[in-house]
């Protein structure tokens, strides 16, 4: 069952918040920290992309620019642009995107939890990403960065949400740039506090939705630091690291598509030919094509579209990876007609968010920087909570979540 608490938030002051808060570390390149930043002082910036503070094209893996995120962490503090509350509470953080609002509790998430399996993962970590994120939340000591989770669907937790946030908020604007909305309650009296804890005690499992290396680098380090403690008695802050949950009814995975680079040698008519093998291929012509259901695929190739489906043939419906669209067709055509073998190495093969709509895909093919698109129906939450439960891992690029959680928000110290 899972285990959280309340902590106490480190946070901006209503006035400063839409300076602090910034984009997670992950999504952008350092050039465009360096210019969304520009010369905001305040942006968090400075905090998860420090190497924004050293010339063009420091590496940002070096001690001294991890040195940077402490010192301007601390800095941070010093000059009240971020202020640790009183006492320990929960959090909620509202994300509207397209019309549409969900909730998420703000809570201590349990070093144990993650290392034995309570919180579930479906995705492989690199050791690489993970150092990285361990070096930055010990040198700050602290999780600047939430991780983002999901929790089955509770009617209890649904109730006290609605009674919170039916009250005016603490933080609410909209973010520069994709126009989403973001607002932030505060859980302060005990006895609901009390609530969650109990209603989260009484889940049999979370799961990670996004941010793999955030949460296995936040465990990492909190159990680092109890081997390190003579003293460790279990209930340190250490022990805990920020995640905000969400309702797994209330998320929504959008596509992850891929473009490559050459057809592995095949003229376009031999590559839909070989298609036919596995596929029902329809030409569709030259407007934009959406896949419309599982097993269903679209493909953008000179100019046209094509509707892709798949023959009932080619997948088993009983396997929890074997059955998702990204390993079919990772299979069947990345792999077997244009010799794509490993997805995370290969530089033949991009991947474009769902986000980004199908003109991008488009656009890149056109463009002749590749030369085919293929665009995914995505994954469901039911999917991903299955392949979790029965210990399997997703092919890399399967899931994208939008909006993102926005950083700085709010921010838990380990000690």
């Amino acid at each position: 069952m899972a285990t959280i608490k309340p902590f106490r938030g480190l946070r901006p002051p209503q006035n400063l918040v839409e300076k602090v808060v910034s984009r997670p570390y992950d999504v952008l390149n350092s050039e465009e920290a360096r210019a969304e930043a520009g010369d905001n002082e305040m942006s968090l910036y400075h905090i998860i992309k420090p190497e924004i503070d050293f010339p063009v094209g420091t590496d940002e893996h070096i001690p001294c620019v991890y040195q940077k995120a402490a010192e301007n962490f601390q800095k941070f503090q010093d000059k009240g642009w971020l202020v640790q509350d009183d006492k320990e509470n929960y959090y909620i953080y509202a994300q509207t995107m397209h019309g549409k609002t969900q909730y998420g509790l703000v809570v201590g998430a349990y070093v144990p939890d993650y290392m034995n399996g309570v919180i579930k993962k479906h995705e492989l970590t690199r050791r690489d990403k993970e150092e990285d994120r361990m070096k930055h939340v010990r040198v700050c000591n602290a999780n600047i960065e939430p991780v983002f989770f999901a929790y089955p669907d509770n009617k209890t937790l649904d109730s006290l949400i609605a009674r919170y946030t039916a009250a005016p908020p603490v933080y609410d604007f909209i973010a520069p740039g994709d126009g989403f909305g973001h607002t932030f309650w505060i859980i302060g009296n005990q006895d609901d506090i009390d609530l969650v804890t109990r209603e989260f005690a009484k889940m049999p499992a979370l799961y990670i939705a996004d941010g793999h290396h955030r949460s296995a680098a936040a465990a990492l380090v909190g159990a680092e630091k109890a081997k390190q403690n003579p003293n460790h008695r279990g209930d340190e802050e250490y022990n805990y690291f920020m995640a905000v949950c969400f309702p797994a009814n209330q998320l929504t995975i959008i596509d992850y598509n891929r473009v490559v680079k050459d057809l592995n040698g095949l003229t376009s008519k031999q590559f839909l030919t070989a298609l036919s093998k596995n596929f029902i291929v329809e030409d569709k012509g030259v407007e934009e094509y959406r896949p419309n259901c599982l097993h269903n695929f679209s493909l953008y190739l000179e100019s046209h579209w094509y509707s892709l489906t798949a023959r009932p043939s080619t997948y088993d419906d009983t396997d929890p990876i074997g059955v998702l669209d990204v390993t079919i067709s990772s299979n069947l055509i990345l792999d077997e007609l244009l010799g794509i073998k490993d997805l995370r190495s290969d530089k033949r093969v991009d991947f474009v968010g769902g986000i980004r709509g199908l003109g991008e895909l488009k656009r890149r093919v056109d463009s002749g920087e590749m030369k085919v698109a293929l665009a995914l129906y995505p994954v469901s939450m039911k999917q991903l909570m299955n392949i979790a439960d029965t210990g399997n891992i997703m092919p890399p690029k399967t899931t994208w979540f939008e909006p993102k959680l926005r950083s700085g928000l709010v921010i838990h110290k380990l000690d």
